[in-house]
């Protein structure tokens, strides 16, 4: 199977009652197409929903999102899961910040090594733990989810970080 992810921008902000149709709806097209949906997060602006599924394939994907709704854009990609050491589903679902990277020209190893153990004592310093990194197939996207007290916590612990997190932000988590 593949991991994969699915950033849904749509043309306004959702809701968390939008969100949970779009999940709800979507449980016979991923019957049909063999997806398992393990997430979705949902930003506290509501402007970006995240889904993570395992697929056959990446065009099953495509294929299913074909049937659903529209959003303005979406983006599917296949990645590689990485969790910190003995993260247990009860930590997980405590995830309530996301921080994302995108790049024009595929990550370095070493730049991938910086984000992925950024700054351990300044994140330890503001509180923020790291859960789950999502690393694109392609090196050009990075996400992490981690449990902070707030959103500026993780901002605050990144600032010294290069490259920079594109986005940081709290979400609301749907999962099983």
């Amino acid at each position: 199977m593949t991991e994969v992810i699915i950033e849904r921008h749509p043309d306004q902000p959702l809701t968390a009652a939008d969100a949970l149709a779009i999940v709800e709806g979507g449980i016979d097209c991923r019957a049909i197409h063999r997806l398992t949906w393990h997430r979705s997060l949902l930003a506290a602006d509501g402007w970006q929903m995240i889904c993570h599924v395992s697929s056959p394939d990446l065009e099953s994907v495509r294929i299913a999102l074909k049937s659903g709704p529209k959003p303005a854009r979406t983006e599917v990609w296949s990645c590689t899961v990485r969790d910190t050491s003995e993260l247990t589903p009860a930590d997980l679902a405590q995830a309530n910040v996301l921080a994302r990277w995108k790049f024009d020209e595929p990550v370095t190893a070493e730049e991938l090594e910086s984000i992925e153990g950024y700054g351990g004592a300044c994140l330890r310093d503001h509180r923020v733990r790291t859960l789950r990194t999502f690393i694109s197939s392609d090196r050009r996207r990075v996400l992490c989810l981690c449990q902070a007290a707030d959103a500026e916590s993780v901002r605050i612990a990144l600032r010294e970080l290069k490259p920079s997190a594109e986005r940081v932000c709290a979400f609301q988590q749907f999962h099983d």
